[in-house]
């Protein structure tokens, strides 16, 4: 048999082929090592350490060596690293294999001088691995010999960058800032010296330079330095500008790693320790770095910036925070707010959010804040209003933070901003308007900020929540006259008086800020507190009241106050509205205990939101205001608790599903979603007539009536621009109104009228011959001008009436889209009733209306509004009711009218001609068959309990009961369309609707 020398000196292996005739499990270790998949490799890797050490032969081991040495230089880029980390982990578990053996393999193996050309890069990587299993081991540091030579091999390997590039001398830093201090000192020092003094020839040997520096300072003395490269520090005026190059060059050659280059950072550490951080940062990085017109210099000078946040004192934090990388910084988030630019904002979020999170001191948390606070572009911060940093504050910092916002809103203090403009602006700029301008931009963001901050701070108390409300709210509807020290927000007075636009502005930010109060968890620490949060209540303080009430307070104190006046006064109409609603809600309060609790609740969040809407839309809010009183009014009498007499009359629930209905109509979300709120309090309540006013709004024969065009006209006409008080619920396709314009030009035809028109008016110019009239006489110029005119005119009337015609055509589809809207958000409404009330036997009365509602989308026009309309009517036909296991238990006085319903929706599945809208049909049906057969029959008592003896016997009676249904008359139903399925080419019954019934109903 053919004999092997181990590479590593000692005893022959015996044959290979012995190896092998052990199994061919062991060979498909180091297949599996070679394989691109990294989980593949490591559950190699773990097994055939399993199997050495189980096995403990010597001859399985050595050859173990020899594959893995070979593997190292491997062809493929994905086996090369799979041998490496398999090669360490075998020599850390056998520490008996001595390191210089297995590199001497290594470089015996792979020997550069030796191998032939096109093998060379295979042999380069073949080194590097080696020395990199070595290091991976754990146990190089500790081999002083195997490390020095380690280190000699990775300063040749540095010869073949155009294979490793700056590997080798990455992997010499890592094993350097490994070693033990004396270590370095006795035996890397002398060989590294050559790369130490050459520190400003590379990025690499400064790297190594200033990781020596940080890790080894007892070695690294500033009289060594002197003798390696002629001074005691490295950040000095003379280095300036060779840091520079040296720091550009990093910063391109790891453009794509998108974060701050090592060398880059251990410089910046490396000056604060030497006490030249000043230097460094006007010098190197101002003057020099950002003078480079270049994309990944500059980011790496903000990812610099915000990577050095934790590591600078107040003063530093001064200088960086005001500096021309902040204004360069600011310069490109503007510059870059296009889709296509990269946008580097988020990413210096992330080091705001990693600093603030990982700092304890208050004081360097508001620097920070303020410094981005005031980075300004025409008055706007470049920080975004929402940023969600603020939830790290301290709160000391977010109070302090806090007050800082609030002083700025009232006197804008613009030269502590470090502000800027782009060219064009400044070529643009007019000085009368520009500082106004300005402020507007400066109190808009800090509106904004404030309210985010009720939402995003986790450390807020109920003070700092109710302070930021009524600041809000004082500053959306009320001026103050003169000072006024009970008043907190009227103590101080606008340098700047605020103008029409700030107040809307301020208006639309506070309903924001009152949507995020009612969906607030309660705050606090108290026992209290934390019960209610454990029962998920929202919009309530932690003594159980509601923060819109705590704000209706505030401003009735502020309309009672002489010092304050409102924006919009109150007419005498209008105040006596506003005190009968406080009123009824102290009433309400009075009987929350007495009462049902959440019909309380209802008219009590109902009642204070429409009052703080009295504000903002006076003359719409006093009429929607009166009928809700006079509804609470009877809702909580003595006599609407009697039985009602009179039917024509509507009950409190029909008219507070109306309001209810008019307020979704309005663009305010807030409104919306406490409509949405109190009718799922109003829902065991809800009457058939109040759920057949919700069901008329999808009647396409009541679309017409004034009441609709009206919902659909206010909601046309009121568009804001805030985010918080609209939603984006009404948006229109623009690519489907482009195209029916475009349509409608094409299709445009020249009316008989106009031909018409057109030929008198030729006529009457002479310009047409007249029949037999041979004659080429032209007309003189004067008749020319008058025909010209007349013909002039004759277009510009056509013109306005083709014109007249496309806005009515745009008016009519901008209201169909509104009112599919409109429908939209009612059928939210139907969606809570069928969600909470489930088991109410008005269920009934919604199946048909959303069968037709179906319907009718499925023939009508297949614009993307009306198919997300489909998808959901359909969606909640088939979550909200087919498919919800809670359904009406009180069916046995309906059984004639739910079996009528069955035989009806069975009908219609056969007659119609779509078999889509047929399968809605026909799962209703199936819902119905569920309900009655989970009923039990008034008529036949239930059989008694008996024994639990056999439970398979107990759910087959269970099975087999019909319960409320009447099998004889519902299998006549469906053996008719059975047979019409089966005779009928044409029939929209599919087989799936059958085996479905008969799977869910075998009996």
């Amino acid at each position: 048999m053919e004999q092997m020398e181990p590479r590593g000196g000692g005893a022959a292996v015996t044959d290979p082929r012995g190896v092998l005739r052990q199994g061919r499990a062991f060979l498909d270790f180091f297949w599996d090592i070679a394989k691109p998949e990294q989980e593949v490799r490591l559950a190699a890797t773990e097994s055939l350490l399993r199997h050495l050490r189980e096995g403990k032969k010597d001859d399985e081991l050595k050859y173990t060596l020899k594959r893995l040495v070979e593997g190292l230089g491997a062809t493929r880029e994905a086996a090369r690293p799979g041998f490496s980390l398999a090669l360490a982990q075998v020599l850390q578990t056998f520490e008996e294999i001595p390191l210089c053996s297995i590199l001497e393999q290594i470089k015996e193996k792979h020997n550069l001088e030796k191998v032939k050309k096109k093998l060379v890069r295979n042999a380069a990587f073949g080194n590097f691995f080696g020395v990199m299993a070595l290091f991976q081991s754990g146990r190089l540091v500790k081999d002083r010999k195997a490390l020095l030579e380690s280190i000699q091999l990775l300063q040749q390997l540095t010869n073949h960058q155009t294979h490793l590039r700056d590997l080798p001398r990455k992997t010499l830093i890592d094993i350097t800032s490994e070693v033990p201090e004396t270590v370095f000192e006795e035996v890397l020092f002398d060989i590294l010296q050559g790369d130490l003094s050459s520190a400003f020839t590379s990025p690499e040997n400064l790297h190594l330079l200033l990781v020596g520096m940080q890790k080894f300072p007892g070695v690294l003395k500033p009289k060594k330095l002197k003798k390696l490269f002629g001074s005691p520090t490295v950040v000095n005026k003379e280095n300036i500008s060779r840091l520079v190059e040296l720091l550009k060059s990093a910063a391109k050659s790891e453009k794509e790693d998108k974060k701050v280059p090592s060398v880059v950072f251990d410089l910046l550490q490396v000056a604060l320790k030497e006490g030249a951080f000043e230097l460094f940062w006007n010098e190197v990085v101002e003057n020099g770095l950002l003078k480079e017109k270049s994309g990944p210099v500059s980011y790496m000078c903000y990812r610099l910036l915000g990577s050095a946040l934790p590591l600078l004192s107040m003063e530093q934090l001064q200088v960086v925070l005001k500096g021309k990388v902040m204004l360069h910084y600011g310069e490109h988030v503007v510059a870059t707010q296009s889709p296509q630019g990269f946008k580097f904002a988020a990413e210096m979020e992330g080091y705001i959010d990693a600093f603030l999170s990982g700092c304890d001191d208050p004081e360097r948390q508001l620097t920070v804040m303020l410094g981005f606070s005031t980075l300004t572009h025409q008055g706007r911060p470049v920080l975004l209003s929402a940023s969600r940093v603020v939830r790290h504050l301290q709160a000391v910092a977010l109070q302090k933070y806090i007050s800082w916002l609030k002083d700025m809103f009232l006197r804008p203090d613009l030269d502590c901003c470090l502000d800027f403009s782009s060219n064009r602006q400044k070529q643009n700029r007019q000085n009368g308007d520009i500082a106004q301008q300005k402020v507007a931009r400066l109190r808009r963001w800090i509106i904004h900020r404030l309210v985010n901050i009720t939402e995003s701070a986790t450390r807020k108390e109920e003070s700092l929540v109710m302070d930021i409300a009524r600041f809000c709210f004082f500053h959306a509807f009320f001026i103050a006259k003169k000072k006024n020290s009970q008043i907190a927000e009227a103590s101080v007075l606008p340098s700047e008086p605020l103008n029409e636009r700030d107040h809307t502005e301020t208006e639309n930010y506070f309903f924001g800020l009152l949507q995020t109060l009612n969906t607030l968890p309660v705050l606090g620490d108290t026992a209290k507190a934390a019960a209610l949060r454990e029962k998920h209540v929202h919009g309530v303080t932690a003594d159980g009241k509601l923060w819109i009430f705590l704000l209706v307070e505030y401003a009735n104190k502020l309309l009672s106050t002489e010092h304050v006046k409102a924006v919009k006064p109150f007419t005498k109409e209008q105040r006596d509205i506003w005190e009968r609603t406080l009123q009824s809600v102290k009433n309400l309060q009075k009987k929350e205990n007495k009462s049902d609790s959440a019909k309380v609740g209802a008219f009590q969040q109902l009642l204070l939101s429409m009052a703080i809407h009295l504000f903002k839309n006076q003359s719409e809010t006093v009429d929607v205001l009166s009928d809700l009183l006079n509804c609470t009014e009877r809702a909580f009498s003595k006599e609407a608790k009697k039985k009602k007499t009179d039917d024509s009359e509507p009950g409190w629930v029909e008219v507070m599903v109306e309001i209810l209905l008019s307020l979704l109509a309005q663009p305010s979300l807030l409104l919306r979603r406490i409509s949405k709120s109190v009718f799922v309090w109003i829902c065991p309540n809800l009457t058939k007539r109040g759920l057949q006013l919700i069901l008329d709004v999808f009647d396409p024969n009541q679309e017409q009536n004034e009441e609709s065009a009206v919902v659909v006209m206010e909601e046309s006409n009121k568009k804001t621009k805030s985010a918080q008080d609209t939603d984006g619920e009404g948006s229109e396709d623009s690519s489907d109104e482009e195209n029916t314009d475009s349509e409608d030009e094409e299709s445009e035809e020249v009316d008989d009228n106009f031909r018409s028109q057109l030929m008198k008016v030729l006529q009457a110019g002479n310009a047409l011959q007249k029949e037999g009239d041979e004659s080429d006489e032209e007309l003189d110029d004067d008749a020319m001008m008058a025909l010209d005119k007349n013909i002039s005119a004759l277009f510009a009337e056509q013109q306005k009436r083709i014109q007249a015609k496309k806005d009515e055509k745009d008016r009519m589809r901008k209201e169909k889209i509104l009112r599919r809207d409109f429908k939209a958000k009612v059928l939210d409404l139907i969606d809570v009733f069928l969600v909470k009330q489930a088991e109410n036997p008005l269920v009934f009365d919604i199946i048909e209306p959303l069968l037709q509602l179906i319907e009718q989308c499925m023939s009508s026009d297949s614009d993307k509004q009306e198919v997300d309309f489909l998808q959901k009517t359909a969606s909640i036909f088939k979550n909200s009711l087919c498919r919800n296991k809670q359904y009406c238990k009180r069916v046995a006085s309906l059984q004639e009218d739910v079996h009528a319903l069955v035989q009806r929706l069975v009908k219609k599945a056969c007659k119609h001609t779509d078999s889509a809208v047929a399968l809605y049909y026909f799962s209703a049906s199936l819902y119905l068959l569920k309900v009655l057969k989970g009923n039990t029959s008034s008529s036949a008592p239930p059989p008694e309990p008996e024994k639990q003896s056999d439970s398979r016997a107990q759910q087959a009676c269970q099975l087999l009961s019909p319960g409320c249904l009447d099998v004889k008359k519902v299998a006549a139903v469906y053996q008719q369309a059975l047979t019409q399925f089966l005779s009928r080419r044409n029939s929209p019954l599919t087989c799936s609707m059958f085996h479905d019934l008969f799977k869910r109903f075998p009996v």
